[in-house]
């Protein structure tokens, strides 16, 4: 089977709460199930590689200002990955990278990828606090820390609807989005650990398969069961 190609998207400057976890664990995943892979950091002034799975973590206003300049100029080459069914995961502030533009405090607008029509305005209160939410893939259990309220237009779907916490806005339920092979939410944790069914959709829209080798996840399964009824 193939090797598959993870790419990270600003390592050092969008890796909040442990976001890198995220990574390990699908490497985790798929070398369990005999499938190599190979994370490679994509950095600002870097071209977008070749990918099966790019994944976008977590990071501050600070860290946003810094790299919005250079996710302008990856916002066409990004926006064809979506579009053409690539296999793309972000958080918190990866999710925000990807929609046009974040109206900060002050008003001040900070313009992003435009990869995807959505917009990020900066909220009065921090949306602080464990969250579970519905999603097609099972509850899902995680971590937010956000300002920024996310609103989706129609034409997108959250990846599930809120059942304790905020998600994107704190006001219509919504958590994160589902965009073709695109998932983004503002769960930290790191997420798919606590999650594996999720990670496991990932790797199979990465793999374009419909089904994998299950593993052993007595333990993952424990952990998820806990944070779903402690959250």
């Amino acid at each position: 089977m193939k090797k598959i190609t993870i790419a990270h998207l600003y390592p050092k400057e969008l890796n909040l709460y442990g976001d890198i976890g995220n990574i390990i664990c699908l490497q985790y995943r798929l070398a369990k199930r005999g499938i190599s892979s190979e994370v490679i950091g994509i950095e600002a002034g870097d071209r977008l590689c070749d990918f099966d799975i790019l994944v976008i973590g977590g990071g501050q206003d600070k860290e946003m200002e810094i790299i919005a300049p250079d996710i302008r100029k990856k916002g066409e080459m990004l926006s064809y990955c979506i579009e053409s069914g690539k296999t793309v995961f972000a958080v918190c502030a990866g999710f925000q990278l990807l929609g046009k533009n974040y109206i900060i405090s002050g008003k001040k607008e900070l313009r992003l990828s435009g990869a995807l029509d959505f917009s990020t305005v900066a909220g009065d209160e921090r949306k602080i606090g464990n969250i579970v939410f519905e999603s097609p893939f099972g509850l899902i259990a995680g971590f937010e820390n956000h300002s920024g309220k996310t609103y989706l237009p129609n034409k997108f779907s959250p990846l599930g609807k809120v059942i304790r916490g905020f998600g994107n806005n704190g006001e219509d339920g919504g958590e994160g989005l589902l965009y073709k092979n695109t998932f983004a939410t503002y769960a930290h944790g790191a997420v798919l650990p606590k999650n594996p069914a999720l990670a496991d959709e990932i790797i199979k829209r990465a793999l374009k398969c419909e089904t994998l080798l299950p593993l052993d996840d007595e333990v993952e399964n424990k952990c998820h069961n806990q944070l779903i009824h402690i959250s």
